[in-house]
Protein backbone atom coordinates (compact mmCIF):
# COMPACT_ATOMS: atom_id res chain seq x y z
CA UNK A 1 0.00 0.00 0.00
CA UNK A 2 1.43 3.40 -0.98
CA UNK A 3 1.90 6.06 1.66
CA UNK A 4 -0.66 8.89 1.75
CA UNK A 5 0.44 12.38 0.69
CA UNK A 6 1.99 14.29 3.57
CA UNK A 7 -0.12 17.02 5.14
CA UNK A 8 0.87 19.07 8.19
CA UNK A 9 -0.98 19.06 11.48
CA UNK A 10 -2.64 22.37 12.39
CA UNK A 11 -2.66 23.65 15.98
CA UNK A 12 -4.64 26.37 17.68
CA UNK A 13 -2.69 28.64 20.00
CA UNK A 14 -4.94 28.39 23.06
CA UNK A 15 -5.20 31.22 25.58
CA UNK A 16 -2.09 33.34 25.02
CA UNK A 17 -1.75 34.03 28.76
CA UNK A 18 -1.52 30.31 29.50
CA UNK A 19 1.18 27.74 28.89
CA UNK A 20 -0.05 26.79 25.41
CA UNK A 21 2.12 29.15 23.30
CA UNK A 22 5.36 28.33 25.08
CA UNK A 23 4.67 24.58 24.93
CA UNK A 24 3.99 24.80 21.21
CA UNK A 25 7.41 26.45 20.90
CA UNK A 26 8.94 23.76 23.12
CA UNK A 27 7.39 21.03 20.98
CA UNK A 28 8.86 22.57 17.83
CA UNK A 29 12.27 22.87 19.54
CA UNK A 30 12.10 19.14 20.35
CA UNK A 31 10.92 18.17 16.84
CA UNK A 32 14.06 16.24 15.89
CA UNK A 33 14.58 14.43 19.20
CA UNK A 34 10.88 13.55 19.44
CA UNK A 35 10.55 12.86 15.68
CA UNK A 36 7.47 15.03 15.43
CA UNK A 37 5.59 15.47 12.16
CA UNK A 38 5.40 18.90 10.53
CA UNK A 39 2.84 21.21 12.10
CA UNK A 40 1.81 24.83 11.90
CA UNK A 41 0.20 27.08 14.51
CA UNK A 42 -2.70 29.43 13.91
CA UNK A 43 -2.17 32.50 16.07
CA UNK A 44 0.24 35.39 16.36
CA UNK A 45 3.78 35.27 15.00
CA UNK A 46 4.99 38.01 17.35
CA UNK A 47 3.37 36.39 20.39
CA UNK A 48 4.88 32.97 19.68
CA UNK A 49 8.29 34.51 19.15
CA UNK A 50 7.96 36.23 22.54
CA UNK A 51 6.79 33.01 24.18
CA UNK A 52 9.80 31.13 22.87
CA UNK A 53 12.16 33.83 24.06
CA UNK A 54 10.50 33.90 27.50
CA UNK A 55 11.20 30.17 27.77
CA UNK A 56 14.81 30.62 26.67
CA UNK A 57 14.33 28.86 23.35
CA UNK A 58 15.72 29.91 19.99
CA UNK A 59 12.56 29.45 17.93
CA UNK A 60 12.65 31.25 14.57
CA UNK A 61 9.15 32.00 13.28
CA UNK A 62 8.09 31.70 9.65
CA UNK A 63 4.78 33.34 8.75
CA UNK A 64 2.95 31.29 6.12
CA UNK A 65 -0.18 31.84 4.10
CA UNK A 66 -1.42 28.25 3.82
CA UNK A 67 -0.83 25.02 5.75
CA UNK A 68 1.05 23.20 2.98
CA UNK A 69 3.82 25.81 3.21
CA UNK A 70 4.71 24.35 6.61
CA UNK A 71 6.15 21.28 4.90
CA UNK A 72 8.97 23.27 3.32
CA UNK A 73 10.06 25.25 6.35
CA UNK A 74 9.25 23.17 9.45
CA UNK A 75 12.83 21.95 9.77
CA UNK A 76 14.18 25.50 10.11
CA UNK A 77 11.34 27.53 11.65
CA UNK A 78 8.00 27.25 13.41
CA UNK A 79 5.36 27.91 10.73
CA UNK A 80 2.60 30.30 11.83
CA UNK A 81 -0.61 31.39 10.13
CA UNK A 82 -0.65 34.89 11.54
CA UNK A 83 -3.90 36.41 12.78
CA UNK A 84 -2.22 39.61 13.94
CA UNK A 85 -0.44 40.97 16.98
CA UNK A 86 -1.70 40.37 20.51
CA UNK A 87 -0.47 41.23 23.98
CA UNK A 88 1.66 38.56 25.62
CA UNK A 89 1.43 38.74 29.39
CA UNK A 90 1.86 35.23 30.82
CA UNK A 91 -0.46 34.51 33.71
CA UNK A 92 -2.74 37.51 33.07
CA UNK A 93 -5.65 36.51 30.83
CA UNK A 94 -7.52 39.24 28.96
CA UNK A 95 -10.56 39.49 26.74
CA UNK A 96 -8.26 40.36 23.86
CA UNK A 97 -6.29 37.19 24.42
CA UNK A 98 -9.50 35.18 24.58
CA UNK A 99 -10.61 36.71 21.29
CA UNK A 100 -7.34 35.57 19.69
CA UNK A 101 -7.82 32.08 21.13
CA UNK A 102 -11.33 31.91 19.68
CA UNK A 103 -10.27 33.11 16.22
CA UNK A 104 -7.41 30.62 16.28
CA UNK A 105 -9.71 27.75 17.23
CA UNK A 106 -12.22 28.70 14.53
CA UNK A 107 -9.57 28.99 11.84
CA UNK A 108 -7.65 25.86 12.80
CA UNK A 109 -10.86 23.82 12.93
CA UNK A 110 -11.89 25.08 9.48
CA UNK A 111 -8.47 24.14 8.11
CA UNK A 112 -8.66 20.63 9.55
CA UNK A 113 -12.24 20.19 8.41
CA UNK A 114 -11.30 21.23 4.86
CA UNK A 115 -8.84 18.36 4.61
CA UNK A 116 -5.70 20.37 3.94
CA UNK A 117 -4.32 19.45 7.38
CA UNK A 118 -3.86 15.90 8.62
CA UNK A 119 -5.25 16.58 12.10
CA UNK A 120 -6.11 19.26 14.64
CA UNK A 121 -4.30 19.83 17.94
CA UNK A 122 -5.90 22.34 20.29
CA UNK A 123 -3.90 24.11 22.99
CA UNK A 124 -5.72 24.77 26.28
CA UNK A 125 -8.25 27.56 26.70
CA UNK A 126 -9.96 29.22 29.65
CA UNK A 127 -13.65 28.48 29.02
CA UNK A 128 -14.94 31.18 31.37
CA UNK A 129 -12.80 33.84 29.72
CA UNK A 130 -13.79 32.63 26.26
CA UNK A 131 -17.46 32.92 27.19
CA UNK A 132 -16.89 36.65 27.74
CA UNK A 133 -16.09 37.08 24.04
CA UNK A 134 -19.02 35.11 22.66
CA UNK A 135 -18.00 31.45 22.98
CA UNK A 136 -21.25 29.59 23.75
CA UNK A 137 -20.03 25.98 23.87
CA UNK A 138 -19.19 24.02 27.04
CA UNK A 139 -15.70 23.40 25.69
CA UNK A 140 -13.54 22.93 22.62
CA UNK A 141 -14.80 19.36 22.11
CA UNK A 142 -18.38 20.55 21.58
CA UNK A 143 -17.24 23.40 19.34
CA UNK A 144 -15.21 21.09 17.07
CA UNK A 145 -18.04 18.55 16.99
CA UNK A 146 -20.57 21.16 15.85
CA UNK A 147 -18.13 22.47 13.22
CA UNK A 148 -17.85 18.91 11.92
CA UNK A 149 -21.61 18.40 11.83
CA UNK A 150 -21.54 15.90 14.72
CA UNK A 151 -23.98 16.02 17.62
CA UNK A 152 -22.21 16.82 20.89
CA UNK A 153 -23.44 13.56 22.45
CA UNK A 154 -21.69 11.62 19.67
CA UNK A 155 -18.32 13.31 20.24
CA UNK A 156 -16.73 11.18 22.92
CA UNK A 157 -13.80 12.23 25.09
CA UNK A 158 -11.01 9.72 25.58
CA UNK A 159 -7.99 10.43 27.75
CA UNK A 160 -5.06 8.33 26.59
CA UNK A 161 -1.52 7.79 27.74
CA UNK A 162 1.15 5.11 27.51
CA UNK A 163 -0.33 3.21 30.48
CA UNK A 164 -4.08 3.72 30.24
CA UNK A 165 -7.02 4.84 28.07
CA UNK A 166 -10.21 6.02 29.76
CA UNK A 167 -13.59 7.29 28.54
CA UNK A 168 -15.71 9.24 31.05
CA UNK A 169 -19.39 8.56 30.32
CA UNK A 170 -20.43 11.77 32.08
CA UNK A 171 -17.93 14.60 32.01
CA UNK A 172 -18.20 18.12 33.42
CA UNK A 173 -21.23 17.68 35.66
CA UNK A 174 -21.75 17.76 39.40
CA UNK A 175 -21.17 14.44 41.10
CA UNK A 176 -24.66 14.64 42.59
CA UNK A 177 -26.13 14.65 39.06
CA UNK A 178 -24.26 11.60 37.75
CA UNK A 179 -26.77 8.89 38.79
CA UNK A 180 -29.60 10.80 37.11
CA UNK A 181 -27.64 11.37 33.90
CA UNK A 182 -26.37 7.82 33.50
CA UNK A 183 -28.51 5.74 31.17
CA UNK A 184 -28.07 2.35 29.58
CA UNK A 185 -28.27 3.92 26.12
CA UNK A 186 -25.63 6.55 26.93
CA UNK A 187 -23.17 3.91 28.13
CA UNK A 188 -23.93 1.66 25.16
CA UNK A 189 -23.56 4.49 22.64
CA UNK A 190 -20.27 5.78 24.04
CA UNK A 191 -18.90 2.28 24.37
CA UNK A 192 -19.75 1.60 20.73
CA UNK A 193 -18.00 4.79 19.59
CA UNK A 194 -14.97 3.99 21.76
CA UNK A 195 -14.66 0.46 20.36
CA UNK A 196 -14.84 1.73 16.77
CA UNK A 197 -12.19 4.39 17.49
CA UNK A 198 -9.84 1.84 19.04
CA UNK A 199 -9.95 0.02 15.71
CA UNK A 200 -9.82 3.06 13.43
CA UNK A 201 -7.44 5.39 15.30
CA UNK A 202 -5.37 3.05 17.48
CA UNK A 203 -5.09 0.01 15.22
CA UNK A 204 -6.51 -2.46 17.77
CA UNK A 205 -8.30 -5.14 15.75
CA UNK A 206 -10.34 -6.63 18.60
CA UNK A 207 -10.70 -3.98 21.33
CA UNK A 208 -11.55 -4.93 24.89
CA UNK A 209 -13.60 -2.59 27.07
CA UNK A 210 -13.70 -2.67 30.86
CA UNK A 211 -16.80 -0.96 32.26
CA UNK A 212 -16.57 0.51 35.75
CA UNK A 213 -19.38 0.35 38.25
CA UNK A 214 -20.79 3.53 39.73
CA UNK A 215 -21.04 2.54 43.37
CA UNK A 216 -18.40 1.11 45.72
CA UNK A 217 -17.72 -2.56 44.90
CA UNK A 218 -19.98 -2.14 41.82
CA UNK A 219 -22.97 -1.97 44.14
CA UNK A 220 -22.49 -5.35 45.87
CA UNK A 221 -25.49 -6.92 44.11
CA UNK A 222 -27.69 -3.95 44.88
CA UNK A 223 -26.78 -3.53 48.53
CA UNK A 224 -24.95 -0.24 47.76
CA UNK A 225 -27.19 1.29 45.09
CA UNK A 226 -29.13 -0.16 42.17
CA UNK A 227 -27.48 1.66 39.24
CA UNK A 228 -24.91 -1.05 38.59
CA UNK A 229 -27.63 -3.70 38.22
CA UNK A 230 -30.34 -1.65 36.53
CA UNK A 231 -28.34 0.73 34.28
CA UNK A 232 -24.75 -0.40 33.75
CA UNK A 233 -25.11 -4.18 33.50
CA UNK A 234 -27.73 -3.95 30.69
CA UNK A 235 -25.39 -1.63 28.78
CA UNK A 236 -22.58 -4.16 29.04
CA UNK A 237 -24.95 -6.86 27.80
CA UNK A 238 -25.96 -4.66 24.86
CA UNK A 239 -22.32 -4.04 23.93
CA UNK A 240 -21.60 -7.76 24.05
CA UNK A 241 -24.67 -8.49 21.96
CA UNK A 242 -23.23 -6.13 19.33
CA UNK A 243 -20.03 -8.16 19.21
CA UNK A 244 -17.92 -5.89 21.42
CA UNK A 245 -15.70 -7.52 24.04
CA UNK A 246 -16.99 -5.69 27.12
CA UNK A 247 -16.82 -6.72 30.78
CA UNK A 248 -18.44 -5.19 33.84
CA UNK A 249 -19.67 -3.51 35.82
CA UNK A 250 -16.37 -3.85 37.68
CA UNK A 251 -15.40 -2.39 41.05
CA UNK A 252 -13.48 0.73 40.04
CA UNK A 253 -10.97 0.47 42.88
CA UNK A 254 -9.55 -2.73 41.37
CA UNK A 255 -9.40 -1.69 37.71
CA UNK A 256 -6.19 0.29 37.48
CA UNK A 257 -3.33 -1.80 38.87
CA UNK A 258 -0.95 -3.24 36.25
CA UNK A 259 -2.43 -6.75 36.09
CA UNK A 260 -5.96 -5.38 35.67
CA UNK A 261 -4.92 -2.91 32.95
CA UNK A 262 -3.40 -5.74 30.93
CA UNK A 263 -6.90 -7.21 30.48
CA UNK A 264 -8.46 -4.29 28.57
CA UNK A 265 -7.68 -1.63 25.97
CA UNK A 266 -9.89 1.13 27.38
CA UNK A 267 -11.92 1.68 30.53
CA UNK A 268 -15.39 3.21 30.46
CA UNK A 269 -15.80 5.23 33.64
CA UNK A 270 -19.03 6.65 34.98
CA UNK A 271 -17.85 10.12 35.95
CA UNK A 272 -15.02 12.58 35.43
CA UNK A 273 -12.74 11.87 38.39
CA UNK A 274 -13.21 8.11 38.20
CA UNK A 275 -11.51 8.36 34.79
CA UNK A 276 -9.07 11.21 35.20
CA UNK A 277 -7.56 10.45 38.60
CA UNK A 278 -5.97 7.15 37.51
CA UNK A 279 -5.00 8.60 34.12
CA UNK A 280 -3.21 11.55 35.72
CA UNK A 281 -1.55 9.40 38.37
CA UNK A 282 -0.14 7.09 35.71
CA UNK A 283 0.42 9.43 32.74
CA UNK A 284 0.35 12.99 34.05
CA UNK A 285 3.05 14.31 31.70
CA UNK A 286 1.95 12.37 28.63
CA UNK A 287 -1.84 12.27 28.78
CA UNK A 288 -3.74 13.26 25.65
CA UNK A 289 -7.40 14.19 25.19
CA UNK A 290 -8.56 12.70 21.88
CA UNK A 291 -12.10 13.26 20.61
CA UNK A 292 -13.70 10.09 19.25
CA UNK A 293 -16.49 9.98 16.69
CA UNK A 294 -15.36 12.90 14.52
CA UNK A 295 -14.59 12.88 10.78
CA UNK A 296 -11.24 14.55 11.65
CA UNK A 297 -8.57 13.65 14.18
CA UNK A 298 -8.52 16.08 17.09
CA UNK A 299 -6.22 15.85 20.10
CA UNK A 300 -5.26 18.15 22.94
CA UNK A 301 -2.80 17.94 25.84
CA UNK A 302 -4.60 16.72 28.95
CA UNK A 303 -4.02 19.83 31.03
CA UNK A 304 -5.39 23.32 31.30
CA UNK A 305 -4.00 26.80 30.80
CA UNK A 306 -2.01 26.69 34.07
CA UNK A 307 -1.84 30.48 34.30
CA UNK A 308 0.28 30.27 37.45
CA UNK A 309 3.00 28.39 35.53
CA UNK A 310 2.88 30.46 32.36
CA UNK A 311 6.13 32.20 31.59
CA UNK A 312 8.03 30.58 34.47
CA UNK A 313 9.70 27.93 32.33
CA UNK A 314 8.46 25.15 34.63
CA UNK A 315 5.58 23.86 32.49
CA UNK A 316 6.48 20.52 30.92
CA UNK A 317 5.85 19.91 27.23
CA UNK A 318 5.37 16.14 27.38
CA UNK A 319 1.59 16.17 26.91
CA UNK A 320 1.78 18.64 24.01
CA UNK A 321 4.40 16.50 22.29
CA UNK A 322 2.26 13.41 22.93
CA UNK A 323 -0.78 15.18 21.44
CA UNK A 324 1.09 15.83 18.18
CA UNK A 325 2.39 12.27 18.07
CA UNK A 326 -1.02 10.71 18.70
CA UNK A 327 -2.64 12.98 16.11
CA UNK A 328 -0.06 11.93 13.53
CA UNK A 329 -0.44 8.23 14.27
CA UNK A 330 -4.26 8.31 14.16
CA UNK A 331 -4.41 10.34 10.95
CA UNK A 332 -1.90 8.01 9.29
CA UNK A 333 -4.01 4.98 10.19
CA UNK A 334 -7.10 6.65 8.75
CA UNK A 335 -5.31 7.58 5.55
CA UNK A 336 -4.10 4.02 5.03
CA UNK A 337 -7.39 2.35 5.91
Amino acid sequence: MSLPPLRPIVASIGDPAGIGPELLCAAWAARHVERLPPFCVVGSSALLEAAGQRRGLAVPIRTIGAPHEALGCFGEALPVIDLGAADYTPGSPTDGGAALALRSLETATFIARSGVAAALVTAPIAKARLARVGFSHPGQTEFVAEACGVLARNAVMMLAGPSLRVVPITVHVALADVPRLLTTELIRARGTIAAAALVRDFGIAHPRLAVAGLNPHAGEDGRIGREDIEVIAPAVEALRAAGIDATGPLPADGMFHPEARARYDAALCMYHDQALIPLKVLDFDSGVNITLGLPIVRTSPDHGTAFALAGTGHARAGATIAAFRMAAEASARRALA
